[in-house]
C-alpha cells in the first residue's frame, strides 16, 4: 500500500500564544491550536488554518498516514496525528496533536479496516448480513512500513462464518497490538450472519371476512358503514 505525505503549513506560537485565552482568539482568527511533541524534543506549540487542515480532514488516511508540518521559520517536520478535539456540535477542529516520527523507531497507530468483496460473499446472496464489529485496529510498524488500511477479503464467506483478529493478513514488518500483547485477545472483527425471519404469530386469532362490516362509498367520497351489517 503507498504510502502519501500530506504537506502541512503552519506558524510557531509564542508563549503569549498559548493557553485558553489565547486559543479562543486564535478560533476566532480562523486558527486551530496544535502542538508536536515527541522525538525526544521539547513541545512546539503552532497554529493551523483551519480551512487547510479541514481539507485534509477529508481523507481517510490523513488519520494513518505521515504528515509533513512546514512552520513560517522553515522548520520541516515529520509527525503523525495522535488525538483531535472537534467541537461537540458544529463538529470543527479545535485542537490537534501531533507525534514527531523518528526514523529507525516504532509507532503505535490506528487504521481503518476495508472490507473487500461483501457483495460476492455465498453469505451475502444467500440473504446473509455481514455485520462489522470492529472498523480500525491499532498497529505496531516502522514509519516506513505505515499501511493506509488493512483489507480484509470477505468474498468467500459463508452463512456463520467470521474473521478474527489473527485472519489479517498483515504487510511485512506490521504486528497488530492486540495480538502482541501477553493477554493476546483474538477479537471477532466480521462476521456473516443468518437472514432475520420475521417471526408469525401462529395462535393470533383470525378474522372472518363475514365479521368485518360492509362498507359503501357515496357520491362526495365520504365512507359509509352498512347499517344493516350493525
Amino acid at each position: 500500500m503507498a504510502i502519501d505525505h500530506f504537506a502541512i503549513n503552519a506558524v510557531d506560537r509564542s508563549a503569549e500564544q498559548q493557553g485558553k485565552g489565547a486559543s479562543r482568539r486564535l478560533r476566532k482568527q480562523n486558527l486551530v491550536p496544535a502542538i508536536i511533541y515527541g522525538g525526544g524534543e521539547e513541545p512546539t506549540a503552532i497554529s493551523i488554518k483551519i480551512n487547510e487542515l479541514v481539507k485534509s480532514l477529508e481523507y481517510e488516511a490523513f488519520f494513518s498516514q505521515i504528515l509533513t508540518i512546514t512552520t513560517d521559520k522553515g522548520d520541516e517536520q515529520q509527525v503523525v496525528i495522535k488525538d483531535l478535539q472537534r467541537h461537540p456540535a458544529k463538529g470543527f477542529p479545535m485542537h490537534a496533536d501531533f507525534q514527531r516520527i523518528v526514523k529507525g523507531q516504532k509507532i503505535n497507530m490506528h487504521v481503518p479496516l476495508h472490507f473487500a468483496g461483501r457483495e460476492e460473499a455465498p453469505g451475502t446472496k444467500a440473504g446473509g448480513i455481514l455485520s462489522t464489529l470492529v472498523s480500525d485496529v491499532e498497529i505496531v510498524c516502522l514509519p516506513s512500513q505505515l499501511p493506509e488500511y488493512l483489507e480484509i477479503d470477505v468474498s468467500g464467506m459463508e452463512i456463520g462464518d467470521l474473521f478474527r483478529l489473527s485472519d489479517i493478513k498483515l504487510p511485512e514488518g506490521v504486528i497488530i497490538f492486540d495480538l502482541d500483547m501477553e493477554d493476546a485477545h483474538d477479537r471477532t472483527v466480521v462476521n456473516m450472519q443468518p437472514p432475520t425471519v420475521e417471526e408469525v404469530d401462529e395462535d393470533a386469532d383470525e378474522v372472518d371476512a363475514a365479521d368485518v362490516p360492509a362498507t359503501e362509498q357515496s357520491a362526495d367520497g365520504e365512507v359509509k358503514e352498512d347499517k344493516d351489517a350493525e
